[in-house]
């Protein structure tokens, strides 16, 4: 199972849309606070995030408490500066992958910690960045690539 971890996002727009790709692929979900919406059982329900219950949320008052509380063997930093591309990255099985939020990406300590993990996805030079759910959605669908789809339905098998 890949685990995507979103380090201080801001739009729960963005959020939902992530946690519906995680639903749909089967993904952890992991939130790092500050969060800039509610996450609460009633804020989801009046949002009409029928999936929510289909996404395993983890919720972290910060970085170090994420870290205290998972073993994480591989990990890859998403990044406008990163030095290599996405594609370039070799994802294994329950690899973590990390956003920053939508305004500012990961810290700058932090990318600087992992440089050697930091990969981005390749854009025109003018561009500042993708949205945050769109880099989530093409990263997490080239590493179920990459893992030849694990538990996915596969349509190229299907007989119409």
């Amino acid at each position: 199972m890949l685990n995507i971890v979103l380090v201080e996002p801001e739009i729960p727009q963005n959020c939902g849309n992530i946690a519906r790709t995680c639903a749909a692929t089967g993904c952890r979900l992991h939130l790092i606070r500050p969060l800039g919406f509610d996450i609460s059982e009633k804020a989801v329900r009046r949002a009409g995030l029928d999936y929510w219950n289909a996404v395993e949320v983890l919720d972290y008052e910060n970085l170090q408490d994420f870290f205290s509380k998972n073993d994480v063997k591989q990990m890859w930093c998403l990044s406008t500066k990163a030095p290599r591309c996405y594609t370039e990255a070799n994802f294994q099985q329950d690899c973590y992958l990390f956003f920053g939020k939508e305004t500012k990406g990961l810290p700058e300590n932090f990318l600087q910690e992992h440089y050697e993990q930091c990969v981005r996805i390749p854009m025109l030079p003018d561009t500042r960045s993708l949205n945050l759910s769109n880099a989530v959605a093409i990263t997490v669908y080239e590493a179920l690539r990459q893992l030849s789809f694990p538990g996915l339905q596969d349509f190229g098998k299907m007989k119409g």
